[in-house]
């Protein structure tokens, strides 16, 4: 529930007066950017005047044109509607989306719209079960969607970019089916303006952020696996008389449905749950019913700001990716709003698509560096559709014993205090980490940094480098290079001749830096007592990790993920 939807065809479009931006005379040629040096025949810029066509302009398209723009990528948007969206649709921003935002220099603005939710509150037939405090690490924010586009868009204008809307995607030619990303040098996008103009223009890469009914998944063939949930749900957005907390999200769950309550900003909340069987469309009036039945005491829907029937589902594409045209958002998956993830993974879809497309595009990267983009999406998003999943069922728990057990279970979790410890650093995406798939990725022989690293929060290769660490030394935050990768050194105080080796490796490369820490810095996370290294992504997780002896591995994985400077 987080994207713009594209149509696929367009009526009349024969008689439509046509204009052709293709140039079948350019080539792959690099032309670079400044800052970077250029590599003649690289697969990434052509001679035309866009890099990259983003289709859609809800929270997922604006930041991957964002975080494109801010690298010095020429992108051009699109968008069916003539207008923006004044919905609230998708709420829940969790921390490490904002640590994304706030790395776009949002972080005031989105803090200053939104309200922290420092609390999820069960109740069963009424009774109070569990409450489980976020600490203000693993806290989410609510924000109406229209608020998360407001910022974003703000920002893509203030670095010079602009949405044309109206503008809708009937076709893309010249897709290569092989997944090669140098079998072509772009593909050729047919789009209808609002005043029946017909283009056709070429690119080297299109985003499709378009929706759940994305024209650009149609167009590519992927298929959307997954599941319909039988039942609708009914949401109502608005305002009230009586008491409600307005930090704390509540689930009164009853055997005839849960009624979910959030915090929205001034004085709004959310009301949710499943739509009785042949009962009424969703009103004011059926959700005020439902909870004066099951839900708290005393409340009074007032004045409403939105009211919707939607359907659940459980999908996402069978490839993210084929050839130079990309999924992302509700385009590659849907699934239940149980937990409040999806617009955060589409988020993360655009945080670590960009940064590859900007490094093949300027040339520090090799172009099969954006092959590890479907993978490494679609290994989280199977994950995300799989918990969220698990909490919608138990939200529909209906006999006697599920009830009991699912109790039971939340009883449980509040004393040993585990949902805190465990699950919220899952919800907060402190716990995301993508899978390796290299030998070079990992130390030659092992350790026990193995092993701490397998601890909850610990340091291991896939996951995000510490936060605050990363900001303390600028590889992270509104004025940090966002392309350049790091490769952290770690010894005892911070020096050593180990240290002129990597240098002489860093500097090799065009967009490496060299950060040497001191071993203290990074004890809380579980460093390893060896000397050591991270290599750390621009998106700031630990692509690679290696000791001492190890700089052969080091300078493989280099090779898989960065070009050697040109003299």
């Amino acid at each position: 529930m987080t994207d713009h939807t594209t149509a696929s065809s367009a009526p009349g479009a024969d008689d439509a007066k046509t204009t052709d931006h293709t140039d079948p005379s350019a080539g792959p040629e690099h032309t670079g950017h400044p800052g970077h040096s250029g590599h003649p025949g690289h697969p990434g810029r052509s001679g035309g005047d866009v890099d990259v066509l983003v289709v859609g302009s809800g929270p997922t398209g604006l930041l991957a044109a964002t975080e494109l723009l801010r690298r010095g990528v020429r992108v051009r948007v699109i968008d069916r509607d003539t207008e923006p969206m004044h919905v609230p649709k998708a709420l829940s921003l969790w921390p490490r989306a904002i640590d994304v935002l706030d790395d776009l220099g949002l972080g005031d603005g989105l803090r200053k719209a939104s309200v922290r939710v420092n609390a999820w509150s069960y109740f069963s037939e009424r009774r109070p079960l569990a409450s489980f405090q976020m600490p203000a690490e693993y806290a989410s924010r609510s924000l109406p969607q229209y608020e998360t586009e407001r910022l974003l868009t703000e920002r893509f204008h203030a670095l010079g970019g602009k949405t044309e809307r109206g503008v809708r995607l009937l076709a893309v030619d010249d897709i290569d089916y092989s997944g090669r990303i140098d079998a072509t040098d772009g593909v050729t996008a047919v789009l209808e303006h609002h005043d029946g103009v017909v283009e056709r223009v070429r690119v080297p890469f299109l985003i499709g952020a378009d929706g759940a009914g994305s024209a650009v998944r149609g167009q590519l063939g992927t298929g959307f696996e997954g599941s319909t949930y039988e039942m609708a749900f009914a949401l109502v957005d608005t305002h009230v008389e009586g008491d409600l907390p307005a930090d704390e999200i509540r689930f009164y769950q009853a055997s005839t449905g849960t009624l979910v309550i959030v915090p929205m900003p001034d004085g709004v909340f959310r009301f949710l749950c499943v739509l009785p069987s042949g009962g009424p469309d969703v009103s004011v009036e059926m959700m005020q019913k439902l909870v004066d039945e099951r839900g708290p005491r005393g409340i009074t829907l007032t004045d409403p700001v939105w009211q919707t029937v939607f359907r659940v589902h459980a999908r996402h594409a069978t490839d993210f990716q084929r050839g130079r045209v990309f999924l992302m958002g509700d385009a590659a998956h849907v699934h239940s709003p149980a937990g409040g993830q999806g617009m955060n993974n589409g988020l993360q879809d655009a945080h670590n698509l960009a940064w590859k497309l900007a490094a093949v595009i300027h040339g520090d990267s090799p172009s099969s560096l954006l092959h590890d983009y479907g993978a490494e999406r679609a290994h989280i998003t199977r994950r995300i559709v799989r918990d969220t999943d698990m909490q919608t069922r138990a939200w529909m728990a209906g006999s006697r014993a599920k009830v009991v057990t699912r109790d039971a279970l939340f009883r449980l979790a509040e004393r040993t205090g585990a949902a805190t410890r465990f699950y919220a650093p899952v919800m907060a995406g402190r716990r995301l980490a993508y899978e390796v798939v290299r030998a070079t990725q990992l130390p030659s022989r092992r350790s026990h940094c193995a092993l701490r690293g397998r601890l909850p929060g610990g340091l291991r290769v896939g996951s995000v480098f510490p936060r605050q660490v990363a900001l303390a030394h600028e590889m992270s935050g509104p004025e940090a290079d966002p392309s350049r990768w790091t490769l952290v050194a770690v010894t005892p105080d911070g020096r050593g001749a180990w240290l002129d080796d990597l240098h002489r490796i860093a500097e090799r490369r065009g967009q490496l830096r060299l950060l040497p820490l001191r071993r203290s810095e990074l004890t809380a996370f579980g460093a390893c007592r060896e000397t050591h290294y991270y290599l750390v992504r621009p998106d700031g997780h630990i692509a690679a990790h290696g000791h001492e002896r190890d700089l052969a591995h080091l300078e493989a994985e280099l090779d898989e993920v960065l070009l050697v400077r040109s003299p």
